[in-house]
């Protein structure tokens, strides 16, 4: 047999090898694992495992959430981009997917090019809490404290390239104000020190803060919509913008992706599945007692998560750059 008559018998075999996969996934017994690239506990955790319920059925299989933490999600992350590409190794990730290029000098992936985009999950607002005992009660009362102890003003943040710490990043250049950045191995430890006086203040997702601002574990200032949340216990909360800082907006989406070259075949139906669990009533509820905004444009589209992420890379990166935060 001639070498390329071989070559291209090998290539086909592999081909339909790859489609008689694709059309069975996923197998009978076979569980799916959703790599969280944070620890246990925390909003995208809790995110994670709500979608790994409502993906169960559409899907025909159990997905089991597994977290790999460190290193602001990029160990996780790269962990899935060298998984194989069969669709049984997912990433459920954040806006540190759009963070990671600028925040770090040295990647072991590349964010455009080694991962297959399976959509958009939801939109999370942030809100701006402090410790119980800050004598300001509401965000002008902040302002004139703030004001008073320039220089002397703890912020808190879940680690490099968390929600937390763009948030704060943000926060800081809108009023003009240095504080001193307390990171932390997660938002739990982060939280905990802020309900015990710690640390002064913290911008984190609904996610994580509406359970302590309804038992009043801490002092809420503000959410960082354009518009007010309708969650019961936050709805009386302004935003940021109405309260002087015109324009300013963060919110912190959650994305699904698989190892570049996972069949198209495979990528559809994912995406078909999780266009299922979206409107699913329950993690609706679920997604709406946090605070969360379930996503329901053309980001639940693998070609428009992509295009989205892109356009986060590029407004991140200015905000990063301009901060002069980077790790090795």
């Amino acid at each position: 047999m001639q070498p390329m008559l071989k070559i291209t018998l090998v290539a086909a075999a592999a081909a339909l090898a790859a489609g008689a996969q694709a059309q069975s996934f996923p197998t009978a017994g076979k569980n799916i694992t959703l790599v969280v690239p944070f620890t246990a506990g925390g909003p995208t955790d809790r995110v994670a495992r709500d979608l790994a319920e409502a993906l169960r059925k559409p899907l025909g299989a159990t997905v089991v959430v597994d977290n790999t933490a460190g290193a602001g999600s990029s160990i996780g992350t790269a962990r899935v981009a060298r998984a194989t590409p069969d669709g049984y190794t997912l990433l459920l990730n954040h806006i540190g997917m759009s963070t990671m290029p600028a925040l770090y000098r040295k990647l072991s992936f590349n964010v455009a090019n080694d991962f297959e985009y399976l959509g958009i999950i939801n939109d999370v607002p942030m809100t701006l809490i402090g410790r119980p005992t800050l004598p300001a009660n509401n965000y002008q009362e902040l302002l004139a404290w703030m004001g008073q102890n320039k220089g002397a003003i703890n912020l808190g943040n879940a680690g490099l390239g968390s929600a937390s710490h763009l948030c704060g990043l943000m926060f800081q250049s809108a009023i003009k104000t240095d504080m001193t950045a307390v990171s932390y191995k997660g938002a739990a430890p982060a939280i905990t020190d802020l309900m015990g006086g710690q640390i002064d203040l913290l911008c984190d997702q609904t996610t994580n803060t509406t359970q302590q601002i309804e038992t009043k574990k801490v002092k809420a200032y503000a959410v960082t919509t354009m518009q007010r949340l309708s969650t019961p216990s936050l709805k009386a909360l302004p935003t940021l913008a109405e309260s002087g800082l015109k324009d300013f907006q963060v919110t912190i989406w959650h994305g699904l992706y698989a190892p570049k070259g996972t069949p198209a075949e495979v990528v559809k139906k994912i995406n078909d599945a999780l266009k299922v669990a979206l409107k699913d009533p329950d993690f609706i509820k679920k997604q709406e007692g946090l605070g969360a905004v379930v996503a329901t444009d053309k980001r639940i589209e693998p070609a428009e998560h992509k295009k989205f992420v892109q356009a986060e890379i590029d407004k991140w990166g200015a905000v990063i750059k301009a901060a002069g935060t980077y790790a090795d």
